[in-house]
């Protein structure tokens, strides 16, 4: 049986990565901050900060995994401006040690594949849209910038012969995605002001537009990247974009609110410092190398999400008639 070790299994895309590989007959671990966290059924738990490379070494060397994902991160790209330094350690120093522990394998003569989870931030305000895998990486945020020396490092391990690749994901939503990301902020905002249970939607710069895909399509991304003889880097996008204004617009809509403007606030406090006002993915490579495509289109990802957070506001307005 096949092992695979995913950092960040808890998280959105872990969640799913890690519910396709037990489907596929995998035997999958997952590697968790928190004894709360909750992994999908049959994945199993190890406790560990990604920071921590005693112990994150200790767990590849016990298990030796055929394949390692490393979706943990410090997630936030607004966030990253507060902590840069536990940023660059998370994103980036602790993947050098990652990449350093699944190397020890492949020289042993284990057959050990890696992913890591790269990101479009890595491309900052790129000069050229849509942005493909030869887009310079010039990132314009602590974020960004500790993803990139992730990448960097991948690509150096590959060309020393590692079977190393980089997802290079761009925006990816479900309802699993926390509240602190925009676009659940935006869809859950919506189902309780549509509840009665709120009466504004505070928001930054609506005029950024991202390319946003559904998550299980992306986890299924990394699973053909896994799968492949190949090691190499693939954008993982939609090749659309909408700006955020869009998102608040379908999900008003879907919720049978004619006009979002009579709900929706802009605060500049809500302004990242730096931010690329379009990113938007060229995802031809891994869907012609790969045979991978999006099926899921923007408005049915927000309606999708919309659907779950009113469900969660009825839940919550019938437990505050009991």
């Amino acid at each position: 049986m096949r092992t695979a070790l995913v950092t960040g299994a808890a998280g959105q895309t872990g969640s799913y990565l890690g519910e396709q590989l037990v489907r596929a007959g995998w035997s999958v671990h997952g590697v968790v901050r928190d004894v709360d966290d909750v992994l999908p059924t049959g994945v199993h738990r190890h406790l560990a900060d990604l920071d921590d490379h005693a112990r994150i070494t200790a767990i590849v060397q016990r298990l030796r995994p055929t394949a390692v994902v490393n979706l943990a991160a410090m997630s936030s790209v607004a966030l990253s401006w507060t902590n840069p330094v536990a940023t660059a350690q998370v994103n980036g120093t602790a993947v050098a040690n990652l990449l350093h522990a699944v190397g020890r394998l492949a020289a042993e003569g284990a057959p050990v594949r890696f992913v890591q989870a790269s990101s479009a931030e890595v491309f900052g305000r790129s000069a050229e849209s849509p942005q493909d895998e030869r887009t310079p990486i010039a990132p314009v945020n602590p974020y960004g910038a500790a993803k990139a020396h992730a990448h960097l490092l991948v690509q150096a391990h590959r060309a020393a012969g590692l079977h190393a690749s980089n997802a290079i994901l761009f925006n990816h939503e479900s309802p699993r995605r926390p509240e602190t990301f925009v676009t659940r902020k935006i869809t859950s905002s919506v189902a309780r002001i549509a509840a009665g249970l709120q009466d504004r939607l505070v928001l930054g710069d609506l005029t950024v537009r991202r390319d946003w895909g559904w998550a299980p399509d992306f986890a299924d991304a990394i699973v053909r990247m896994v799968d492949s003889d190949h090691p190499d880097d693939y954008v993982v996008a939609t090749g659309v974009s909408h700006s955020i204004q869009d998102f608040v617009q379908a999900a008003f809509a879907a919720a049978g609110i004619a006009d979002w403007r009579d709900h929706v606030d802009t605060d500049a406090a809500y302004v990242r410092p730096a931010d690329a006002a379009e990113l938007r993915g060229d995802a031809r490579k891994i869907r012609d190398a790969l045979g991978w495509s999006p099926t899921v289109p923007f408005e049915d990802i927000v309606g999708r999400m919309l659907a779950h957070d009113q469900a969660v506001a009825l839940s919550a307005t019938a437990g505050s008639t009991r």
